[in-house]
């Protein structure tokens, strides 16, 4: 079921294609100057530094719903081997994990979402095939992201710990955010959305976690669109409101419209609770965000292990 007329209106409204020319493939990204990077070191006051990322293994946030992606898999191949036979000798340990690029916490690349044939700027969805994977528009795109970063504590602002259903994040929730905390979103910020639902994650339930789930709404789009962000990420499995609202559930139209219309990364699963403890202690909600992606060649995706520093 293709997008309703409403929300085709949205994403004409809200494209970025040619905006960067016709080859571009970063998109929104193109917005991460050296402005944004010196703004978000001013935004360092303490030095204290947060983790955003959940671990990477046999206990991720996978239930198998969607085919081929499951929880990655750490194996070791070497364990204090010593290369001479002789223990007083070199010896070392290794392993390998075996996983997908959208398992743990990651940024999708425009490549990983489109309709209609069509990916990011106007690009035919043939330039992802089985052989290569995303030949054009990977997160071998992406480049070094260090720039000021937002957080918008939506759980906060609701007064709840986490939805109980799957609650679509609007502008004017933004808005406000930020206005609580005295911040005014800038061309290349990146702005960060706790909605509380990694709770289900941390007590094991990655059902609840995955299926019942808010998220950015279309709503918040447009207002991501309009001011200049260059990515945006929450605290959810599935990033928008699950199961997607109308007719269709499994149609995911904030995706759609992000990846392939205004051309802004998404990132998922990322663990936003100490960082927003932090702020909500000391009222401060920006700091210097850096989320680099493990540039994958031709990647749909990219683990990420992003820090915020306040």
């Amino acid at each position: 079921m293709p997008l309703d007329a409403d929300q085709q209106a949205l994403a004409a409204r809200v494209s970025n294609w040619g905006r960067w020319g016709a080859e571009d493939q970063r998109g929104t990204l193109n917005l991460l100057d050296e402005a944004a990077t010196r703004r978000g070191a001013a935004a360092v006051r303490s030095g204290r530094s947060f983790p955003l990322a959940i671990g990477v293994g046999a206990n991720g946030p996978q239930t198998g719903r969607i085919p081929g992606r499951t929880n990655p898999v750490h194996t070791m191949t070497a364990v204090s081997f010593a290369f001479t036979g002789d223990p007083g000798d070199f010896q070392t340990s290794d392993d390998k994990i075996e996983t997908g690029t959208h398992t743990t916490t990651h940024w999708d690349a425009l490549a990983h979402a489109g309709y209609d044939n069509l990916l990011f700027n106007g690009r035919s969805n043939a330039v992802v095939t089985e052989e290569d994977g995303a030949t054009e528009l990977g997160i071998d795109n992406f480049g070094p992201i260090v720039t000021r970063g937002l957080l918008c504590d939506v759980a906060r602002l609701k007064g709840v710990d986490w939805f109980e259903e799957p609650y679509a994040i609007t502008g004017a929730d933004l808005d406000t955010c930020l206005a609580e905390a005295g911040l005014t979103v800038a061309p290349g910020d990146i702005v960060l959305v706790r909605t509380g639902q990694i709770h289900w994650f941390k007590q094991g339930d990655n059902r609840r976690y995955a299926d019942i789930s808010p998220g950015i709404g279309l709503d918040a789009v447009e207002w991501l669109q309009a001011h200049d962000v260059a990515a945006v990420a929450n605290d959810t499995h599935v990033f928008e409101p699950y199961p997607c609202p109308g007719a269709n559930p499994f149609l995911f139209p904030v995706h759609l419209i992000m990846l392939r219309d205004v051309g802004m990364p998404q990132g998922q699963q990322w663990d936003l609770d100490a960082l927003a403890a932090d702020c909500a202690a000391d009222g401060q909600y920006d700091f210097l965000l850096s989320a680099t992606p493990i540039p994958v060649t031709h990647g749909c995706g990219g683990i990420v292990a992003p820090v915020a520093t306040k």
